[in-house]
């Protein structure tokens, strides 16, 4: 069994290291991990928005481990320098140099490493696959490079290796991750087909289903068979956290399978996994930030993103200013458009680090509660602790002003929608940034349409109309229902609910408002929180909104 340690500790050097310092073990290994991502096909989030504008695919060789972009025409695409400068490596010297550079990977890292990263990307880029299709599709990347890096082995192996994967890919007994873009791309030939089919990706998972085992479980599925269980553990946890930077990811899967492997052998295998746990407690919580951090920048883009954490932090601190709070958001949007999709080994780290220090710069001697979580000496868990704060009581605010008509559509017209919405948010407390979002949907795409009509003012006061026929009932339902379950606890958050359903459905059985009662209790527990999963509850707002009103009558939906 002990011959697994090894495995289990991927990379691992001979000083075990702690959950803080984790991260410092990726100084040694990233630049193999970037050579690796780079050349063995798997582009990164950020290279496929460069393709989705209009700019050159980065090459990618083997079949299935990126987004489909439909039809995509390579022929009028112009050349862009990569920041490593592969793109123009690889068109100079094209397929030799791929060949070459990931057989020097595969020989620099080893099989066991360079299996396991491939186990990791493509459990990250195919987020809902099975662990079995996941395991084909490890298992044909590696023999491709076992067979054809082998001393003396023909130049045209490698090629003919991955235009075989396409194939197989395309097959309809293919045992690869599914996807639906697969069919579009079977269509294409050659080099054409290969990188579409590279371009496939899944949807990040909205909810994560990882769930850790009791410790006396891990002990049973490590000892059991040491080797599926790193698998089984890196496929569901990656899928999971597939939004979080991946040099995280890295870390915390590195360092989780550390400390099963050294616990489960210890003596005192209780008293090691406390221990352990408790020294992990940063990386693991920045695994779980940084995913809901990275999927809402990918669910709402980089503006919707400020104004998310604009309104998070004007509902924790209602007294701040705009003025205090948009600088903050504004840098907490660039931090993460920056970290999300970086390789560099301590972006998120760092970057975190230095908004928290503005954060408690700014606000500190505002309020007391960000003056207590600022107090600490690690600087995430500052982050975590602010991150954690409920919302505060709305305080007694004057009567909200509109913006005026030639606020709303002159050059400034963010800036003064911005300055509402945070004053909105301020005023109600417990509606979540979730509810709110879609008031900044509804409000983009009045501006939009009003501030190009022909009568902008005529446009505008017939949406102001309507708005203010749903907007108080909107923001009067989420409070009720975030409030109660933010003030109270989950039992008795269900039992108010229950009362509540009770009295306006008196007709209904026992079974009916149990099913009605934990449907609205899930919704609250899953979309009330600040972190809540963005794609998810914004389906389901979307979904009852469009249940109270008549479809194509509500600007909220």
């Amino acid at each position: 069994m002990l011959g697994w340690v090894s495995h289990c500790c991927f990379f691992c050097t001979e000083r075990k290291i702690s959950g803080d310092h984790a991260l410092l073990w990726l100084h040694h290994t990233m630049k193999a991990v970037v050579t690796f991502l780079l050349l063995l096909f798997i582009a990164t989030h950020a290279e496929h928005r460069e393709w989705a504008r209009g700019k050159c695919p980065f090459p990618a060789f083997l079949p299935t481990s990126g987004r489909i972009f439909p039809s995509p025409s390579f022929s009028g695409c112009k050349l862009q320098q990569h920041s490593q400068g592969t793109t123009a490596a690889f068109l100079i010297h094209g397929r030799p140099y791929v060949r070459d550079k990931v057989c020097q990977e595969f020989k620099t890292m080893g099989k066991d490493d360079f299996r396991t990263m491939t186990l990791i990307m493509n459990s990250r880029k195919f987020s809902n696959a099975t662990f079995k299709e996941i395991s084909h599709l490890v298992h044909e990347i590696v023999s491709l490079a076992e067979t054809c890096c082998a001393d003396g082995v023909d130049p045209s192996c490698y090629d003919a290796g991955s235009s075989a994967l396409s194939a197989k890919s395309c097959s309809p007994d293919s045992p690869f991750p599914d996807h639906p873009g697969t069919a579009a791309c079977c269509l294409h030939q050659g080099l054409e087909q290969k990188l579409c089919l590279a371009a496939l990706e899944h949807p990040p998972r909205q909810l994560p289903h990882y769930v850790e085992l009791s410790n006396e479980e891990l002990c049973q599925a490590f000892k059991k068979d040491p080797k599926d269980f790193a698998d089984r553990f890196l496929h569901e946890y990656v899928s999971s956290y597939s939004q979080a930077p991946l040099p995280v990811l890295l870390g915390s899967t590195r360092n989780f399978l550390s400390m099963v492997s050294t616990c489960c052998i210890s003596p005192s295998p209780t008293v090691c996994f406390l221990k352990e746990k408790l020294q992990r407690k940063t990386l693991s919580l920045l695994t779980l930030m940084s995913n809901r951090a990275c999927s809402r920048l990918t669910g709402y883009g980089k503006d919707k993103m400020k104004f998310s954490y604009l309104t998070m932090l004007a509902q924790k601190i209602p007294s701040a200013s705009f003025e205090d709070l948009s600088p903050l958001a504004e840098d907490a949007a660039e931090v993460f458009s920056q970290c999300c999709d970086s390789v560099a080994e301590d972006c998120i780290q760092q970057k975190l680090s230095e908004h928290t220090t503005k954060i408690c710069t700014t606000l500190s001697a505002k309020d007391k509660r960000f003056a207590d979580c600022c107090a600490g000496k690690n600087i995430m868990q500052n982050y975590f602790c602010i991150s954690a704060l409920q919302p505060a009581v709305a305080p007694k605010l004057p009567e909200l002003q509109k913006p005026t008509d030639k606020q709303l559509c002159d050059d400034n017209g963010a800036l003064h929608t911005g300055r509402y919405m945070f004053e909105l948010a301020r005023r109600h407390t417990n509606v979540p940034d979730v509810f709110l979002g879609k008031l900044y949907d509804a409000s983009e795409n009045v501006i939009r349409e009003c501030c190009s009509a022909k009568d902008a003012s005529t446009c505008l006061d017939s949406k102001r109309q309507q708005m203010g026929a749903e907007l108080p009932a909107f923001l009067e339902k989420a409070n009720q229902l975030c409030g109660q379950y933010n003030e109270l606890n989950f039992l008795d958050f269900k039992k108010r609910l229950r009362d509540s359903i009770r009295q306006t459905m008196p007709d209904a059985s026992p079974e009916l408002l149990t099913q009605l009662t934990d449907q609205r209790a899930d919704f609250a527990s899953t979309c009330c929180p600040a972190n809540s999963p963005p794609l998810y509850c914004v389906a389901q707002v979307t979904a009852e909104l469009a249940s109270t009103c008549k479809q194509g009558s509500c600007m909220l939906v």
